[in-house]
């Protein structure tokens, strides 16, 4: 049987809320960060996020830095926490619906997101997803540094990533008779008009705009429209 892909956005996709922006907010609430100097920063890059103008490095410098300022063992602790009392509450069943469907089929099923592999693995996997494209924080010696490893997953950036995960399976875009693609976001266009099936869910007024024009599906894991 031939096997397709499918290609799934994370935040305000599969959750209904953005893992990214929610972190900040935790950390805050946890007194880890000043909520005086970090909130304002925090919701700038999220506006800036959504009018398709984020700076993604001056972002990541912004998001990462708090990583590096942690034992890995506490982060991963706290990431528990985050776990149960953020994230699960924005797991929608529709959206495990969806995702359990492709893995029935026999897809071969992948998160690929902007926001850091840090934050988003574990969200992967409670989801049933193995495997994950998401920025990588970058690493010394157990520790995290604050700075970045590689092409972050964002904009063209999703297809960079994406085509060179595919080759190291020995794999292409191409091989694949369906490949389906679920965001909400504009940002993710670039990849978004290379699958043959792109759908958008609960979708920012600009990729809505588009997927309307073209005659893609629109469809929310949120519940009815």
């Amino acid at each position: 049987m031939t096997q397709h892909l499918a290609l799934f956005d994370l935040d305000n996709t599969l959750l209904a809320g953005d893992s990214d922006y929610n972190w900040s907010l935790f950390l805050i609430q946890q007194g880890l960060l000043d909520a005086d100097t970090h909130h304002a920063r925090n919701e700038q890059f999220y506006q800036d996020y959504k009018n398709g103008t984020l700076d993604i490095y001056a972002f990541l410098k912004f998001q990462l830095q708090p990583l590096a300022q942690h034992p890995k063992a506490f982060l991963d602790d706290l990431h528990l926490t985050y776990m149960d009392t953020v994230i699960r509450p924005m797991m929608t069943p529709q959206a495990q619906a969806k995702v359990d469907a492709h893995k029935a089929n026999g897809d071969l099923c992948l998160v690929i997101t902007a926001t850091n592999s840090f934050v988003t693995k574990p969200i992967a996997t409670a989801y049933g997803i193995e495997h994950l494209i998401g920025t990588d924080p970058e690493m010394v010696d157990g520790q995290y540094t604050g700075g970045v490893s590689g092409v972050p997953s964002f904009q063209q950036g999703k297809v960079t990533r994406l085509n060179a995960w595919l080759a190291e399976r020995g794999q292409t875009l191409a091989d694949f008779e369906k490949s389906y693609f679920y965001s909400d976001s504009h940002n993710d266009l670039p990849l978004m008009k290379l699958v043959t099936n792109p759908v958008a869910v609960d979708a920012d007024p600009t990729l809505k705009a588009h997927a309307e024009a073209h005659g893609w599906p629109h469809i929310s894991l949120r519940g009815a429209f």
